[in-house]
């Protein structure tokens, strides 16, 4: 068994580690600080499950689950992070993570995540799953106004909301002056804003910060 642990943290990452190996002393872990380097390790060794921490410097986590999705649909993610459920999870769930665990939360229940997992299944808890159901059924009733944006677009709205310009967020992203502003454009024409301190008010007020 071989378990990838990203997360930007190493004290962090070696409490994980630890919960692991305690469960499976045989268990093979790895790790990984960002989003790079993980994306790396994922193509150049086999992996049994990746549990991944939403806020990594540079490349979010939301951007390698979609890479891992990409590259490797079938490997499992599950997200460990400090979000809170109502933040975050029907996002990552619907990005096709396998399970949703907050850091607040029992070791037991990371545990209980990994197996479940593992099994094939998806883990979340009866809230968790009651909110997921509810947007899947009637998706616009559950949506705020930043979960009609592509991954890019977030992107943009949470470097803005870190107080980034235009020039750094462009280097940030490899990405054009002029291609960050048309993202910009988009994000204020999306979430019916008119200025950055819009967004940036929105992204504190919905504890979107990166």
């Amino acid at each position: 068994m071989r378990a990838l642990c990203v997360d930007d943290h190493a004290i962090f990452r070696q409490g994980v580690k630890q919960i692991l190996a305690q469960h499976d002393r045989q268990m093979r872990i790895g790790e990984a600080s960002t989003a790079d380097a993980a994306l790396q390790l994922v193509r150049e060794t086999r992996w049994d499950i990746v549990i991944l921490d939403l806020s990594l410097p540079g490349r979010s986590g939301f951007q390698l689950l979609a890479d891992l999705k990409r590259e490797q649909p079938a490997l499992p993610v599950i997200v460990l992070t400090m979000h809170a459920e109502d933040e975050y999870a029907v996002r990552a769930l619907r990005m096709g993570a396998s399970g949703y665990v907050t850091k607040e939360s029992a070791p037991e229940e990371l545990i209980a995540a990994l197996q479940k997992v593992l099994r094939g299944g998806r883990y979340m808890t009866p809230t968790l799953a009651e909110k997921l159901a509810f947007a899947y059924a009637s998706p616009m009733a559950l949506e705020k106004r930043h979960q009609t944006l592509s991954e890019r677009e977030m992107e943009v709205l949470q470097l803005i909301g870190a107080g980034k310009s235009l020039k750094e967020i462009a280097a940030m992203l490899s990405l054009s002056v002029k291609s960050v502003g048309t993202y910009r454009a988009r994000v204020l024409d999306k979430m019916t804003m008119s200025s950055n301190a819009d967004l940036i008010r929105y992204v504190v007020e919905n504890h979107l910060q990166l």
